[in-house]
């Protein structure tokens, strides 16, 4: 079969939620699949910081294409990063103090947010606590010019919708559900990483025909993931994602603990 270029999703698709760890036989598909010619890319909300102190070590992916598709990294080069400036980033800094927005403001190499005391609600204080006790924060203030997109929680959604009334400009907003919201910069997404990435890999030279939207492959679970799955030739959804996500999808795989990977790339055969 010709060279598939495949995308995963990290959390709730290569592992779940807060858990450094794969199913038993998600590496060996991944190896099989290079072995046989095809291109495996991860596409993850997260920034490089919440990813490359530990993915790599699990399993050889040829790329990784972070933070909604605000930086690219192809076989250990970067190829592309969007920073928002100081100035962009102190506009949305004080937007979300005004709107009393908790935020995760995820740069390259180092997260950004309030300490536990000073956040706005009991809930994301409890998603911190729960997912990234063990990680080292820097405050607010040190986040202008560092910081590529963000992550927020909010108890009244229509907050982040007003915030966003003076933000249009700048950014574009994805409703994860139940009040937590993934901000982006303006024209990044995890669809704009794919397309960037095929151009790249056409005029590298090192493939035998063209690799086109048809021969891409996106894998996920959330609402995130909705660009990349619209985008790819093929999708494929994990048990127990998302509605719009199963709605999507080709082919609905098992959970990610029951080889989900391994049986969607078997389906896919590409082992």
């Amino acid at each position: 079969m010709d060279s598939k270029l495949i995308f995963f999703d990290i959390d709730g698709t290569l592992i779940t939620h807060g858990k450094h760890e794969l199913a038993p036989r998600t590496a060996e598909a991944i190896r099989r699949a290079q072995e046989n010619g095809h291109v495996c890319v991860i596409n993850t909300g997260r920034t490089a910081a919440l990813v490359m102190d530990w993915l790599p070590q699990l399993a050889p992916f040829d790329g990784y294409l972070c933070g909604c598709g605000t930086q690219i990294f192809f076989q250990g080069k970067s190829l592309m990063h969007r920073t928002l400036t100081q100035d962009e980033a102190k506009h949305i800094i004080d937007g979300l103090e005004a709107h009393k927005i908790d935020a995760i403001l995820e740069g390259e190499n180092m997260n950004f947010t309030h300490d536990l005391g000073h956040m706005h609600t009991a809930t994301f204080r409890k998603y911190i606590a729960d997912r990234y006790s063990q990680r080292m924060w820097q405050p607010f203030e040190n986040a202008p010019g560092r910081f590529d997109k963000f992550f927020c929680f909010a108890d009244d959604s229509q907050s982040v919708y007003d915030f966003m009334k003076d933000q249009a400009d700048l950014l574009d907003l994805i409703d994860r559900e139940h009040g937590y919201f993934e901000i982006v910069p303006k024209g990044c997404s995890k669809a704009t990483a794919m397309d960037f990435l095929l151009d790249h890999l056409n005029k590298s030279g090192n493939y035998p025909k063209m690799i086109t939207t048809a021969d891409m492959v996106a894998i996920g679970d959330s609402n995130n993931d909705l660009p990349m799955l619209q985008h790819a030739g093929t999708a494929i959804a994990m048990a127990k994602s998302s509605t719009q996500v199963l709605e999507l999808a080709d082919f609905v795989t098992t959970t990610v603990m029951d080889d989900g990977i391994y049986n969607a790339l078997d389906w896919l055969g590409c082992l």
